[in-house]
């Protein structure tokens, strides 16, 4: 697919006018992509490419490093305009610019509900563990227009099948009681990300974001209505972030917001990503950028020792304000089901 034949050649149009389609959408079906601005300041600047989509399941690539298998993305680029984003790139997949485009040319499933239902009614599907929010957010600001969330984790629920989701929108609250009805009949695995709790550093390299502390107040929230939740503390920027006292300061945030596990998780640059943050760190700390092209000589990653000793200190700074450090995906792993209680009474033993 390329994104030429998804655009809509008499130009973007807004909730007032009619909405011009685009031919040939070759993943999407004939007549299934709409161009759309909408004209109010919430949205000034975004685009959003409404489509129809083919498919919503995705299976992760085997060489991948996620923890889990199956995801679902009902949005493409994101709003939060994170200048680390590893999923930059796949904006590139569809001709479209992984700089500001990313963050403000947003593709929406519009029919991702719909196809999810459908999907795991199938005979093939079986109940496998699905991820949401490892792509981008799909708590992004673009959902409170959307809302495509509570179509996915009522056909979830109505199917008892495992999810998780990770994400840094506070709009997850709004589906809170959804999640809770999921919750008694399936595993389900909630993270918020707060890779620091610094101010000026969240302005700068999370501007779209909710502010770390309202996160927090989510991970308060789902806690107290007795859904467990983990806060991944991604990404730990070097040189910036990962001052003993910054680490100290979050992981004691995160630990008083009640949060069951911590996980640090390093930046880590891929294309895409590595060419915008590059930039964004050359005109804001100059100074750094040699730095950088030096831890990351290698490639997309910090190297090992780097990444141990911050994992060494998060760590033991959770171990000193009293929550356990989590082991890798532990958000996203899927319970065993608790046994049922044993009726009274003689059984019957049955194959089925």
């Amino acid at each position: 697919m390329r994104w030429e034949n998804l655009t809509d050649p008499t130009g973007p149009t807004d909730d007032r006018a009619d909405h011009g389609r685009a031919p040939d959408a070759a993943l999407f079906g004939a007549d299934a992509v709409v161009r759309r601005t909408v004209d109010t300041p919430e949205f000034a600047g975004v685009t959003f490419h409404e489509i129809r989509a083919r498919s919503i399941v995705n299976r992760v690539p085997g060489a991948s490093r996620m923890p889990f298998e199956w995801t679902v993305n009902p949005y493409r680029g994101c709003t939060h305009a994170c200048v680390y984003c590893f999923a930059r790139n796949t904006h590139s997949y569809l001709d479209l610019d992984t700089g500001l485009g990313f963050d403000s040319q947003i593709v929406v499933k519009v029919n991702a509900p719909q196809l999810l239902r459908g999907h795991l009614a199938s005979r093939r599907w079986h109940g496998d563990h699905i991820a949401m929010g490892t792509n981008v957010d799909c708590y992004q600001r673009a959902e409170g227009r959307y809302r495509l969330m509570p179509g996915i984790i009522d056909a979830l629920r109505d199917h008892a099948n495992p999810f998780s989701i990770l994400t840094k929108g506070t709009l997850i609250l709004r589906d809170l009681p959804l999640l809770r009805q999921a919750a008694d009949v399936t595993d389900v695995g909630i993270s918020v990300s707060v890779g620091f709790v610094d101010q000026e550093l969240w302005r700068t390299v999370e501007p779209g974001t909710p502010a770390p502390e309202r996160r927090l107040d989510v991970v308060r929230a789902l806690t107290d209505a007795g859904i467990g939740c983990g806060v991944l503390m991604a990404p730990v920027i070097p040189f910036l972030g990962d001052h003993p006292d910054q680490l100290r300061a979050t992981v004691r945030a995160v630990a008083r917001a009640g949060a069951t596990s911590v996980t640090p998780l390093v930046l880590h640059l891929r294309p895409g990503a590595r060419e915008w943050f590059m930039t964004w760190l050359g005109r804001h700390h100059p100074y750094l950028v040699r730095r950088y092209e030096r831890l990351y000589a290698e490639g997309a990653y910090a190297p090992k020792w780097y990444q141990r000793r911050v994992t060494r200190q998060v760590h033991e700074l959770a171990e000193e304000f009293g929550i356990g450090p989590s082991r890798a995906g532990a958000a996203r792993r899927v319970r065993a089901a608790a046994p049922e209680p044993a009726e009274p009474g003689p059984t019957q033993l049955s194959l089925l």
